[in-house]
Formats: C-alpha cells, structure tokens, sequence
C-alpha cells in the first residue's frame, strides 16, 4: 500500500513537470539521450582499466558488469557528458567498444520525433459493449476488433492452438495485475525500475500520457495466444522511459525463469555521437541456439537459455537512410552484413492498417540491398487495436507498439504446436510464409520487402493455401 501511495504521488509530480523535458531530438542534431555520468566499455586487456578510468575522468571500481570478456558500467567523475567520454575513446586501442548507457523508450511516447505521440482521451478510451469470451477473461467490444479476421488468427484458435506451455516476457511500463484479461495467464515477474517483485503499472490515467502502455500490450498477447503465460516485467518508468543496461538485466531475467519469447515495444533512434551499439546486439546474439565464435562477447549469465526477441520497428514514419533506424529493432539490419552478426532470433515489425496498407507512421526500411536493408521482417495489425487498459478498463491504441505484441503471441503459438523448432526457423517460418509486401512505396518513394503477417500460414505452412506465392502490396 506504501508503494503505491508513493509511486502516485510521484507520478502527478513527474506529471506536472513533464511538459518541460525534452525526450528526443531528430537525427543529425547534437544530443547525448543516456543516463548522465555513466559509459559503457569493453576493453583489450582488462589490466589497462585503472589506466583508462584516470585518463578519461571515470571511478575506477567499476558500477557493475556484464558479460566475458567483460563490458563495464564505469561512472564519469570530470563533469563530461556520456557522449563526450565515448566520442574520445573512439581511436583508443585499448579499448574495443564504448557506448553510452541510452535512454530507452516506448515507441508511442509523447514529444520524440520517431513516435506517433499518440496518448489517452477520454473520447477514445471505452468500457462498454458487447463480451469477447477468451478463456477465463473477457475482453469487451468483439465488434471493433478487426485483426484475428484478417490475419486469419481465428482459424488459428478453431484448432485449439493457442499457445500453451509458452511464456512470454513484456518489458514495458509493467500492467494491471488484477485485470481480469490476465485471470490465470500470468506467472511472476519483476519491477527492474524500483527493484521489487510487483511489476504493477505507474500512473493516472489521462493525466501521466505513458500509463496503460505496458497493460494494453499485454493485453494484445492475451487475446493472440490466450493459453501462454505472460511474464511482466517492468523497465519503463512513470514517463515510459528506460535504460539499456535494465533492458540488459530484464532479459537475463526472462530467460533465466523459463520465457521463451521476449516482447520489446520500446525503443531508441541511432546516434552516432553516442557510440556503437553493441550491448544489446551481442546479448540477442548469445541468446539464440548459434554457438559464439572465439572471441565473441558471450554472457554466462544466461546460463545458456534461449530467447526469441520481438522489437517494434518505430513510429515515425520516415523513410530509413540509415541513421533513421530505431533500436533495438534495427540490431538485424545494422550488422547483417557481417555474416558472423545476424540476429536470427530477433523479428522486427511494423504496422499494418485494416485496409491492408502500411500505417502511415509505421517506420519502413528503404531496401536498396535486401542483406542489409530488409530489418523490418514483418507487418502486424497496428491501428486503433483494442486491449486492456488499468483498472478494468479497455481501450484502442495505434502504433508498432501493439504489432510487435501479435506477432510475439503467434511466435508462441508457433513454439507451442511445434517445441523442437529452432529460433531461426520459427523466425523464418513467420517472415516466409506472410503475404508477400515487395513493391515501390509510391507514398514514400521508397522500395520496401517485407510481408504481412498470416497467423494461419505461421502454424501451418505446408497448408495449400500458403504454399503458392502471394504478394499483395499495400499500393
């Protein structure tokens, strides 16, 4: 009850203040988006790191670390900025890699340039109307949820696949454990932002604009695969705003207490001034069944437990030159042309409308060369999606936000009816056996490869209806 009284009162003061902060700033514009005083190294020789920390300002008994070879979390004691720091180490030698501890955060959030900043209102938030019966739970308005139709999950669900024994991890805002979607669907978790077992949601609905992010995804899941488990774990805090390294810890959690899938719908732009990325890519890499080469960062901290990763690919809609790519999406694109960096266990996915055309935010990869170009595997249903909302309440939400949950749903329910497939088969299986999307986007100018997902032909590929080329472009 302390808890929560605190994280209310803390919420209406972050909320009162939030119209001050800045968030994001467009690509090319000088920022440093990251944890204040704190930089990311991986080094040669670790015997250099009393050395490095006196030359660049750093205390030199690490905050913690990750990983073999190790990467270090070091604290800035000169008053430089983490971007400062990292751009100096660039021509270091004795140092391998160094990035700043980035900010992360949900792809619908208010005031970023790569969002849609798409927030509650009341107009849009509803309770009412007739009951879709899921099992234990209920969600209401069946009327005005247009996806399992035309992505064919309905007849997904008619042969009682629906995704059991399967749990999948949201890191997000953390959700409304007490919804009654989520009656019997939900086993523990954690809340990385305070440091405790209850990943429950912070905030004030209509006032804080992030709160109801992480129920509402949840929620998503529950109706896509209604017998997997969900796994709350909560990385963003009152603002929807996180940081890499409790990304890092969130998933080493998941994995260590039986996920199979973990959902991202979160996020962050590429800057170069704030280092390479590499944290994240090495750890999605260690996660999957492909053993590390020598040399390569490999985190015995996972204790060799696999994870599939669904990231949503960003909201804003622009056209992909390369510097526009949201993070942790991207990590596949950005390194596919190392044939040693693929991310096999990673799916990166945009939205799709009701009219089966590319939402207008939906960011899209501009592919010139399919290797290095096609990160955005897949579309999903991501308009005016209907989910739970905090305190029993339903409600739509648009944005890659609410795709990345669908196709994380049908990943488990793929994982389910077949245990023994591997990651990079389960991710092929869904990129493949989609509606082909190849064409010229006209209203970007841009060519684009992706598919549209088709849960049916997900779980059944060998079906006739999915084993004759289909490429239907959105124009």
């Amino acid at each position: 009850m302390m808890k929560s009284f605190i994280k209310v009162i803390s919420t209406i003061i972050l909320t009162l203040t939030f119209c001050n902060l800045t968030f994001g700033q467009k690509s090319g514009v000088a920022t440093c988006d990251a944890v204040p005083n704190q930089i990311l190294i991986d080094i040669v020789d670790q015997a250099t790191l009393p050395a490095i920390s006196t030359q660049y300002g750093l205390n030199p008994m690490p905050l913690d670390q990750a990983g073999t070879p190790p990467t270090y979390r070091m604290q800035i004691t000169n008053g430089q900025t983490p971007c400062q720091v990292a751009t100096a180490m660039q021509s270091d030698a004795r140092i391998s890699q160094a990035e700043v501890n980035r900010k992360v955060k949900m792809v619908e959030k208010q005031g970023l340039d790569w969002t849609i900043g798409r927030v509650w209102s009341i107009g849009r938030v509803w309770s009412i109307g007739r009951v879709w019966s899921i099992g234990n739970g209920v969600f209401k308005g069946a009327s005005r949820q247009w996806f399992p139709h035309k992505i064919r999950l309905n007849e997904v669900h008619a042969q009682n696949l629906k995704g059991n024994g399967v749990i999948i991890a949201v890191l997000d805002t953390g959700i409304d454990l007490n919804h009654p979607a989520f009656e019997g669907r939900l086993v523990p978790g954690y809340d990385f932002v305070s440091g405790d077992n209850d990943p429950s949601e912070v905030g004030v609905i209509y006032q804080n604009p992030t709160y109801g992010h992480g129920t509402h995804v949840a929620g998503i899941i529950a109706q896509t695969a209604p017998e997997a488990k969900i796994m709350p774990l909560r990385v963003l805090d009152e603002n929807g705003e996180g940081e890499l390294w409790r990304i890092k810890d969130a998933l080493i959690w998941a994995a260590n207490h039986g996920a199979t899938i973990a959902n991202l719908s979160l996020g962050y732009p590429e800057n170069l001034q704030e280092g390479s990325n590499t944290l994240l890519h090495d750890l999605f890499k260690d996660s999957d069944e492909i053993p590390a080469l020598p040399g390569e960062q490999v985190f015995p901290e996972l204790n060799d437990n696999t994870l599939l990763i669904v990231a949503g690919a960003g909201n804003g809609g622009q056209i992909d030159n390369g510097a526009d790519r949201i993070f942790p999406a991207a990590e596949r694109g950005a390194t596919i042309a190392d044939e040693n960096g693929i991310d096999d266990n990673l799916i990166s996915v945009g939205a799709s409308t009701k009219l089966d055309k590319l939402a207008t935010f939906s960011t899209m990869a501009n592919v010139q060369n399919r290797r290095t170009d096609r990160w955005v595997r897949v579309v999903a249903p991501g308009e005016n999606i209907f989910s739970a909302l905090p305190n029993g309440r339903y409600g739509s939400w648009s944005g890659t936000s609410m795709s990345s949950p669908i196709i994380a749903g049908i990943a488990a329910i793929v994982k389910s009816a077949n245990p023994d497939m591997s990651l990079t088969d389960l991710v092929d299986q869904i990129e493949e056996k989609g509606i082909e999307w190849k064409c010229r986007l006209n209203s970007r100018n841009i060519n684009i490869e992706t598919s549209r997902i088709d849960a049916f032909c997900a779980v059944f590929p060998n079906h006739a209806t999915c084993t004759v080329p289909r490429n239907a472009c959105p124009e």
